[in-house]
């Protein structure tokens, strides 16, 4: 699928404009780790778009006198970030000739969650695609002639310009970003894979709060150090070969092989981050103590209930909506106590970009 997605600058222009819009994480169930130039994947991945764990952000665009250069104020949860500007200009020049009409606006961006910050829910993803979605917004009002798959399409690919993973959060439930086998794939932005059981439409996920500090190493360093090494390959292989296993479990509902393949992928990639030099681990003891908590449950029970790990400590937890009280029952009970403050997030699959 390929798109020209180049931007252009029209001779009439609106004195000013204004859009809103929410976006929400997304939990990867094959990991995306490693990246080349222009924040293209070394391997695909697939991830359930969240529902409630939301960044909703407004902007208002006002025409200005000099288009030579980015113009912007950002807001977070009503007080002025500075702090966040190196990464707003970052962003916006690496989409500048796809979007060069931003140069003609002075922008007010404010933001906020509907989360914790620090929480470990990937607020990055989130708020890159609440930003393209606005952007996408005004630029659609510019141009009538493109399709809504169009605008998707590249409400996607701005946001991984921002952020990776970002990419997989304008639509849902289920996304896929990164070149395959599989059709329609590609590296440039996520597709929407709707081949999928409904067991797993509704699927839950509980996000479990065991650290909430700020990380040792970034995410964007880990990335990086895939670069030379010594599992990279085969780490990209397997990659390629459990994307094509879970959506034939996730298309037949198979949730044991489901379960075993996203555990799997977990620990791998942490894994990589404990064998690549340097090496870093970012599981705290309470991770390990809540993942065998999980497995002496499933063991116990049968409930199909799995986790999974971002780049951090907290915990997934996965299950089907019709095992939600008894899982919720035994998150209460027996996994709040490793996490701080006995804080969790419940959080299910859902769609992806709503304007507001």
């Amino acid at each position: 699928m390929k798109y020209d997605f180049l931007g252009w600058v029209p001779e009439i222009l609106p004195e000013s404009f204004y859009a809103k819009a929410s976006a929400p994480s997304n939990i990867a169930l094959v990991k995306y780790w490693g990246k080349k130039a222009s924040q293209i994947p070394a391997n695909p991945s697939i991830s359930f778009t969240l529902n409630h764990c939301k960044t909703i952000t407004e902007i208002t665009f006002l025409k200005k006198d000099n288009p030579n250069d980015f113009s912007f104020d950002f807001w977070f949860e009503g007080a002025a970030k500075p702090d966040f500007h190196p990464k707003i200009q970052q962003f916006l020049e690496r989409i500048e000739r796809y979007v060069p009409v931003l140069k003609c606006y002075h922008l007010t961006i404010k933001s906020e969650n509907t989360f914790p910050h620090s929480s470990g829910i990937a607020s990055s993803a989130s708020a890159m695609a609440a930003m393209s979605a606005v952007i996408i917004c005004f630029e659609k009002t510019l141009c009538i002639n493109k399709s809504e798959d169009f605008w998707l399409a590249k409400a996607s690919f701005l946001a991984r310009l921002g952020s990776g993973s970002a990419c997989r959060s304008i639509q849902g439930p289920l996304m896929i970003w990164g070149g395959s086998e599989m059709e329609s794939t590609t590296n440039e932005f996520a597709v929407v894979h709707d081949v999928i059981h409904p067991i797993f439409q509704d699927f839950q996920d509980t996000i479990l709060l065991v650290d909430k500090g700020e990380k040792q190493v970034s995410s964007t360093l880990g990335h990086g150090l895939m670069n030379g090494h010594p599992f990279a390959e085969n780490r990209f292989a397997q990659a390629h070969q459990n994307l094509k296993s879970i959506t034939q479990a996730m298309k037949e509902g198979d949730l044991e092989t489901f379960i075993a393949l996203v555990e799997s992928e977990a620990l791998t990639l942490h894994a990589m981050m404990m064998t690549s030099q340097p090496y870093f681990i970012l599981m705290k003891p309470n991770t390990l103590r809540v993942i065998e908590e999980i497995w002496n449950f499933r063991k116990e029970t049968n409930i199909p209930v799995c986790f999974t790990l971002d780049a951090g400590a907290n915990v997934h937890v996965l299950y089907p909506k019709q095992n939600q009280p008894e899982v919720l029952t035994f998150i209460k009970h027996t996994l709040a106590a490793y996490c701080q403050n006995n804080q969790y997030i419940c959080d299910e699959i859902g769609d992806g970009i709503v304007f507001i």
